[in-house]
């Protein structure tokens, strides 16, 4: 009997996850129990460790993660078959803190470019934001143009040029439109880029007047304008404003900062049975000693805390943090109802079939990016972070749409944990970090890091190896794979009517 062959989170647990495929009739050890299999489990997915009767509730990480439908015996498969959520469409929610233990931790460092309003960024980069999708082509065209003198090193340190496209900035109305030109406006404030060209067509609802009012002051000669209906040339005035933030921005050098700058977006997409045991929890301990150093990160994907929301609330710094937590929590509840839909359909199908039954599993793995440690603040969608510490985000789970709303909120890198793997990038450094080795193996061109080393490692040594990798992504001597890839895009969110 091989105890590494499954693992039980949590002495109450009624269920531990198998760290590899188990063929029917195998034995297998979890502490004082030993269960014989019933049937074949594959690696991700939950065996029952003792009977489960039918409508009891089923545990993982120490939490209900459903409700039984039928009676379970010890050694048989638990999925999709037999559990069931048991979220409910709204919930009361009372504030419990509890104390958060303060941990000394030894200072970091990296290298960034100090901007002249005092923000620091990871990467000297050019960026491109259309205000509407109908100057896409015009703002691709521009980066195209720019990157060849990038790459050729005709503009010195400028490390790229990148034209943001999206769809909206115009046939929308009220929140939508406020959404779309919020995200845009914080984008264009973002560190990482060293010059923004704004590219408008001149007509749409999404006017320069309006996006330079969500702008607010700004720097005139690192933020420049091109309306394409008031000049004859577009194409040759684009050259000529990208050329003059170039100039700026070319002469730009790192220099040394505490690790305390640092700002880091936590997400997770396409996730398997693993994801909550392996990846999610380094990405915890990460930011566990990013905040404890003083430094800022930011969790999304509201609708992936639904059924793990109430120990996140109890982390919560203060009642004013708890209340607005709650009415996001409860708010992205009524969104989904008002649409018809009910609030426990998330897992994906690639989810499943890596051994996620329900939502609250989901999320009971999802909050583990977190860490331990108390949430700072909340904001909403398209919004900038207030202050350091962890801050809750409001945003879909949508992997795109979330992690464009961390870059806009002001991550300065993502580390984004999955169990499925995926190549697409967001606009700042994205880390993939894979939860089994199998997939960091086979997709070795999308993966920077395999977390589930730590099964097998001594954790600490495994923490210390991300820890350098984070430090070296965010000092720019490494580049993770979707930056090497060239795979950069954004996404928005859309709720209401399309003119």
């Amino acid at each position: 009997m091989n105890q590494l062959r499954v693992i039980r989170l949590e002495p109450e647990d009624s269920v531990a996850v198998a760290l590899q495929p188990l063929e029917r009739g195998c034995v297998i050890a979890c502490e004082e129990l030993s269960v014989t299999l019933r049937e074949p489990i594959d690696t991700g997915h939950k065996v029952a460790l003792h009977d489960i009767r039918e409508a009891e509730p089923v545990l993982k990480y120490g939490h209900p993660i459903g409700i039984a439908t039928h009676p379970i015996r010890a050694g048989e498969w638990v999925h999709t078959h037999n559990l069931r959520s048991d979220i409910g469409p709204s919930d009361s929610y009372r504030y419990h803190p509890s104390p958060v233990p303060r941990v000394a931790t030894e200072p970091d460092t990296f290298e960034a470019f100090l901007r002249e309003d005092g923000s620091v960024g990871i990467r000297n980069e050019l960026w491109i934001i259309p205000t509407v999708g109908c100057v896409n082509r015009v703002a691709a065209s521009l980066a195209k143009w720019a990157s060849e003198r990038c790459d050729d090193g005709s503009w010195g340190a400028i490390e790229g040029a990148y034209a943001w496209e999206h769809p909206f900035g115009c046939s929308q109305l009220g929140d939508d439109l406020e959404q779309t030109r919020s995200i845009l406006a914080s984008l264009a404030r973002h560190p990482n880029a060293a010059g923004v060209l704004i590219v408008a067509l001149g007509c749409e609802n999404n006017t320069v007047d309006s996006f330079k009012e969500c702008l607010g002051s700004y720097d005139t000669d690192r933020i420049r304008f091109l309306v394409c209906q008031e000049t004859e040339d577009e194409l040759a005035e684009g050259r000529r404003l990208l050329s003059s933030l170039a100039r700026r921005g070319s002469a730009a050098k790192r220099s040394t900062v505490p690790i305390s700058r640092l700002v880091v977006g936590l997400k997770c997409g396409g996730s398997d049975g693993l994801s909550g045991i392996t990846a999610n929890p380094l990405v915890g301990m990460f930011t566990d000693h990013l905040v404890r150093s003083g430094g800022s990160a930011i969790l999304s994907e509201i609708p992936e805390m639904f059924g793990a929301e109430r120990p996140l609330l109890d982390r919560c710094i203060d009642p004013a943090v708890f209340a607005r937590l709650a009415e996001a929590i409860q708010s992205w509840k009524r969104y989904y109802i008002a649409h018809g839909q009910p609030v426990h359909e998330n897992p994906s199908p690639g989810n499943q079939a890596g051994g996620i039954t329900t939502l609250e599993e989901k999320s009971l793995g999802c909050v583990k990016k977190g860490g331990s440690g108390p949430v700072h603040d909340v904001i909403g969608y398209g919004k900038r972070i207030r202050r350091t510490g962890l801050t809750v985000c409001e945003a879909p789970g949508n992997d795109l749409v979330s992690s464009t709303a961390l870059a806009a909120a002001g991550a300065h890198l993502i580390l984004f944990t999955t169990g499925r793997g995926t190549p697409w990038g967001s606009a700042v450094p994205t880390v993939k970090i894979a939860s089994n080795t199998t997939l960091a193996t086979r997709k070795a061109a999308w993966i920077d890091f395999d977390a589930a080393k730590g099964l097998q490692s001594e954790p600490l040594v495994v923490f210390n190896t991300f820890r350098t990798l984070i430090l070296a992504v965010a000092s720019g001597t490494t580049r993770v794979k979707h930056e090497i890839n060239g795979y950069r895009e954004i996404a928005l969110f859309k709720d209401g009517v399309t003119l």
